[in-house]
């Protein structure tokens, strides 16, 4: 379908509903009183156009458009436009004023280019919403440019680790066990018990309190954490691995090197900041590359798809995730495929020493500097990001930069606190192409080349100084 029967199809689907709700009110016989907050479509006046891309989106979009249109007097009708090139479009829409997108949802990553451009401006804000009260640090600088809020924060993606639970209470009885019949001692090589173990069961009560007390810290807080329980895990039959994930995407990578690496500074708009190779990463990387040695990936045979259903199959017991797994779990939950119990944490240190630190991106609500309604599309985005952050989820499957918002769902909330203290993807022009030069350092480092080399590499396409 071409642009313009999108958009006439787009403002057909919220006059409809309008109408709907118009017209219901005439069906009824008895009076009733009237809610001065809801306007009827022909009373509204002004009108103002929101932009995006993502399809998932338009349940939640047009709810959103109908209910504060409502409660305003104004027209809201969105604008489901074509991901390709699709700052562009917002741009020539915007110098055309065809349907100008007085609002549009845009990945951080591009804001320093429609600020730039005068597609995006500093916010308004009159309702205090952009404030550490209702976001986190990382949601702030990621839509923050030059010190100042040039978006609103909607929803965002990060990763985490994800865990077998039913498996890990497995490992935590055999090591219980293993210790009650004294083998306390093992070979640091072989990971074989160093003298006779007792064949001889322990009472029942006491093999389930050393299992709890296993337990209590069998969730890996390190990659070494991780390579413990595959030194130690007699597998159930069908176990293919303690541990894969996508290699081939720097979301499933970055938490490695990225609390080590700073581009661009806090809001990654900083071009005079670019401190790549050091000491720490280059050890931090070296942990990486080890880790081909011992899990054996082999990044063409394997996708985030791959694994996902691997470990919804219980063949895997670990891997990485973003946020797009809460709805598939949730799936298989209902129709009764997941028959095993699961965890979700926190992106394991790299050692010790060693902090980890995952990447994010965010998606964010832009006020269009060509607006004639820059107050109405500052409310509105407002609204989005505020008084819509609860329904965000349910809705699309988007996971709300809000604090507020999906506060009793366990799994969101961990990837809420590893998005908190995330490191934004760098907004600079410069730096467009830094995922596809991470992608490339990745590939190399787990195939064994000199990280060293690669990382000094990365800092002078990088332009550092």
């Amino acid at each position: 379908m071409h642009l313009k029967q999108r958009l006439l199809a787009a403002a057909a689907v919220i006059i409809l509903a309008a109408t709907v709700l118009y017209g219901s009110k005439l069906e009824i016989k008895e009076p009733v009183p009237v809610q001065p907050e809801k306007h009827s479509w022909l009373e509204r006046e002004d009108t103002i156009y929101f932009w995006y891309a993502d399809e998932a989106l338009t349940h939640f979009v047009n709810s959103a458009a109908v209910a504060f249109g409502e409660q305003n007097s104004v027209h809201v009708i969105p604008v489901l436009a074509s991901d390709s090139e699709y700052l562009e479009a917002v741009n020539q829409a915007s110098l055309k004023k065809e349907q100008l997108p007085d609002v549009f949802l845009i990945g951080h990553e591009s804001l320093e280019k429609a600020y730039l451009a005068g597609l995006a401006e500093e916010i308004e804000d009159a309702a205090g919403i952009c404030t550490a009260e209702h976001f986190p640090e990382a949601a702030l600088a990621a839509v923050t440019y030059k010190d100042k809020i040039i978006a609103y924060p909607l929803f965002f993606d990060t990763s985490v680790l994800l865990y077998n639970e039913t498996y890990l209470e497995q490992w935590a009885s055999q090591r219980a066990l293993f210790e009650l019949q004294g083998g306390l001692e093992v070979d640091e090589e072989t990971g074989e018990p160093i003298g006779e173990l007792s064949t001889e069961m322990p009472d029942e009560a006491v093999w389930a309190a050393k299992t709890a007390e296993y337990m209590m810290e069998a969730v890996p807080g390190t990659i070494d954490d991780i390579l413990n329980i595959a030194n130690t895990f007699d597998v159930p039959e069908g176990v293919d691995a303690i541990l894969k994930w996508d290699l081939s995407d720097v979301l499933y990578n970055y938490w490695i090197v990225g609390n080590y690496m700073n581009v661009g500074g806090r809001a990654g708009d900083d071009k005079n900041i670019v401190h790549i190779l050091n000491d720490e990463t280059v050890r931090c990387l070296e942990t990486y590359t080890a880790l081909n040695q011992f899990f054996f990936i082999e990044p063409e045979e394997v996708t985030y798809e791959s694994v996902v259903s691997d470990f919804l199959e219980q063949k895997i017991m670990f891997t990485i995730v973003t946020t797009d797994i809460a709805k598939r779990i949730e799936e298989a939950q209902a129709d009764g495929t997941l028959h095993f119990q699961y965890g979700a944490a926190l992106m394991p240190a790299v050692s010790e020493e060693l902090e980890s630190r995952s990447v994010s991106v965010t998606q964010a609500v832009a006020v269009n500097g060509y607006s004639e309604h820059a107050a109405l599309a500052n409310q509105f985005a407002a609204y989005l990001v505020g008084e819509c952050a609860n329904d965000l989820y349910a809705k699309t499957g988007k996971v709300s930069a809000n604090l507020s918002a999906d506060a009793d769902n366990g799994l969101l909330q961990i990837f809420k606190m590893e998005y908190a203290d995330s490191a934004p993807l760098p907004k600079m022009m410069e730096t467009g192409h830094y995922w596809l030069l991470l992608e490339r350092l990745f590939s190399k480092a787990w195939t064994g080349t000199d990280v060293t080399a690669l990382l000094q590499e990365l800092e002078i396409l990088l332009g550092a100084e």
